[in-house]
């Protein structure tokens, strides 16, 4: 079944009249009808707002992890367990082939229905599931093989449970493991990119947003809520907080926006797969090309120009330097006078001749 959000009732209308006319077998209204829909397609999603392209990123037909990776990759194999606690379904783990390229791929996976929802904890990773994917990736070290993060999440789980196992340390040895990883990796957010839930599996050679997904600190409803005591204002939060992949991609903090069809991964999802298959090995081919110190070497020069910072020894410099020019402005006071000192000299001059 087909879900149209708000924005999309123009489309649902000429869709509705498509398939009436194919069930008549009218073939001249079919083609005429085809061409009205893409002309509204074209209206409609080229002028999106950001809170428009939020809801397409939370779209319940959106293409998952699991439909990405059945999609492009053959002879997959899943990785279960972090071998500390359990397994958590939150986050999957494959390894196989993509386009003949051996890979591994590491994901989150909000579940479809009720009860794969809630068996999927709704996409929101516990601490085992962020070990999971660190486990997965160090075997993908171990065998060179280059790894594919997919991000579709809404946030880290925050319950009791998941603080007492290390929530904030498994996030932040992802963070400090990855960012050493010695294989290629390359991240992609497919839908919703929420907080440090998604960006424990965010660090990579190459970070890239699909045209319609978004990634933030926290969830624009959270933001309202925050700022302005209203979760209803989470439209106005959504366009000043600058999530959107296009946003992301002028500030610097992205790599790539993946082309996914104009209207969208949940109504081509076929084409959304071999728009991601073909960036995943694309940039594979590319990262191959450097060195293992090189690629590193990039990666931290990426990671670190996210924010801006000084060392101790540029501190040190910083503050000598100002009191060098302290002390030299106080001695320029000593040696020159003032302008009062010196209009009062030439007052004194002119009454004492």
């Amino acid at each position: 079944m087909v879900t149209y959000l708000e924005f999309e009732k123009g489309i649902e209308q000429i869709d509705k009249d498509v398939r009436e006319a194919r069930a008549k077998g009218d073939i001249d209204a079919v083609e005429i009808l085809q061409k009205n829909f893409e002309k509204e397609v074209s209206k409609t999603f080229k002028n999106l707002s950001d809170y428009q392209k939020l809801q397409l990123a939370r779209h319940p037909n959106r293409p998952y992890a699991l439909d990405y990776i059945r999609g492009m990759m053959e002879n997959a194999y899943e990785i279960h367990g972090d071998r500390q606690y359990r397994d958590d379904t939150a986050i999957v783990c494959y390894i196989g082939e993509i386009g003949g390229q051996k890979s591994v791929v590491i994901a989150q996976q909000k579940g479809r229905g009720t009860k794969n929802k809630i068996k999927r904890n709704f996409g929101m990773p516990h601490p085992e599931g962020y070990r999971k994917a660190l486990r997965a990736a160090k075997l993908a070290e171990k065998f060179k093989l280059p790894i594919l993060f997919l991000i579709d999440t809404p946030g880290a789980y925050p319950g009791i449970g998941a603080e007492e196992r290390g929530q904030s340390e498994a996030i932040a040895r992802n963070l400090y493991e990855l960012s050493d990883l010695n294989t290629i990796m390359i991240s992609v957010v497919i839908g919703e990119g929420g907080s440090g839930g998604a960006l424990a599996i965010g660090v990579a050679d190459k970070f890239a947003m699909m045209r319609y997904s978004v990634f933030s600190v926290i969830s624009p409803e959270g933001c309202a809520a925050i700022l302005w005591n209203d979760p209803k204002k989470q439209e106005q939060a959504t366009k000043a907080m600058k999530i959107t992949a296009e946003d992301l991609k002028e500030l610097g903090l992205i790599d790539d926006v993946i082309d996914e069809p104009l209207i969208g991964a949940h109504r081509k999802k076929q084409q959304a797969i071999e728009a991601l298959k073909e960036y995943f090995l694309q940039n594979v081919s590319g990262l191959k090309q450097l060195s293992d110190e090189k690629r590193i070497e990039l990666r931290y020069e990426k990671l670190l120009s996210a924010g801006a910072y000084t060392t101790k020894e540029e501190e040190a410099a910083k503050k000598e330097e100002k009191e060098s020019s302290s002390t030299f402005s106080s001695l320029m006071d000593m040696i020159t006078p003032s302008s009062d000192k010196t209009e009062k000299t030439e007052t004194e001059r002119k009454e004492e001749k």
